[in-house]
């Protein structure tokens, strides 16, 4: 590993590795903050922020799939972790397939949520008009946006009209420096055939009520992996909001039968 990592982190917990990839316009504390406690009562968790996000600067250039991967994985290494698993959400699934392509050596497992791993045209269509938003300046218009495709139609349709409107504020005050060119980078993204060539335990977890990355690209992304496991979750595709304990359940039970034996740590850098 020569690649060194310019990515803000957190780092929490002991035991086994487990390293984090986010969604874009995401952070690790908006992505995986509701279960990171849980995570790390059991692994040492790193969870680097994208740049543009969390404790990451904003990139003066296009993000790079096999940089961000590589920057991720030199992240868990300069925390002492010698193998880990890795957690992707979102965009942080191709994040985490690239990642245990290039660095096979390091990767002991997978947990790939609400991911997918290309943009089919509805996704195409979708990242090109969430960019338009974001470069609109309307910031109202982008999160109603938001809120619409990103959490589940269950989630909205119980929702008060103060929770709505609580809802909206929350996703108009949530967006990073970086979220273009996190964007951008899902538009872009093909890691079909790093599927392939994974050779370690995955678990897929389609979020089953998702309507901005749908269950065809969780189906995909298992179907293209030998040995992929996959289980459903009642959540679309926020699954730290709409089912945080569920989600939690599904990330520990399957890495408490995967890695649980392994130390992954190192004495040393």
């Amino acid at each position: 590993m020569t690649t060194a990592s310019t990515l803000g982190r957190i780092v929490r917990g002991s035991g086994p590795g487990l390293l984090l990839a986010h969604g874009a316009t995401g952070s690790i504390d908006g992505n995986y903050g509701p279960i990171l406690d849980g995570l790390a009562e059991r692994y040492k968790v790193v969870g680097p922020d994208y740049p543009g996000s969390g404790r990451t600067p904003r990139a003066e250039e296009p993000l790079q799939l096999d940089r961000l991967a590589d920057e991720l994985v030199a992240a868990a290494v300069e925390e002492g972790l010698d193998t880990f698993a890795i957690a992707g959400y979102s965009l942080g699934t191709p994040v985490a397939l690239r990642a245990a392509s290039r660095h096979p050596e390091r990767v002991t497992a997978l947990v790939l949520t609400a991911g997918f791993a290309r943009p089919n045209a509805r996704l195409r269509l979708l990242s090109e008009d969430w960019l338009r938003h974001l470069r609109s300046g309307d910031e109202e218009a982008l999160a109603r946006w938001a809120v619409l495709n990103g959490a589940g139609a269950p989630f909205v349709d119980r929702m008060t009209a103060d929770e709505l409107a609580a809802t909206v504020a929350g996703a108009r005050d949530s967006v990073p420096p970086g979220a273009v060119e996190q964007v951008e980078l899902v538009g872009s993204v093909d890691v079909r055939e790093d599927l392939g060539r994974v050779r370690v335990p995955t678990l897929v977890i389609s979020t089953a009520v998702d309507s901005m990355v749908t269950p065809y690209h969780h189906r995909e992304v298992a179907d293209g992996i030998p040995g992929a496991e996959f289980a459903e979750l009642p959540s679309g595709h926020l699954p730290f909001v709409e089912a945080p304990a569920e989600w939690l359940g599904l990330i520990r039970k399957f890495l408490d039968a995967h890695v649980e034996n392994q130390a992954g740590t190192v004495t040393s850098r």
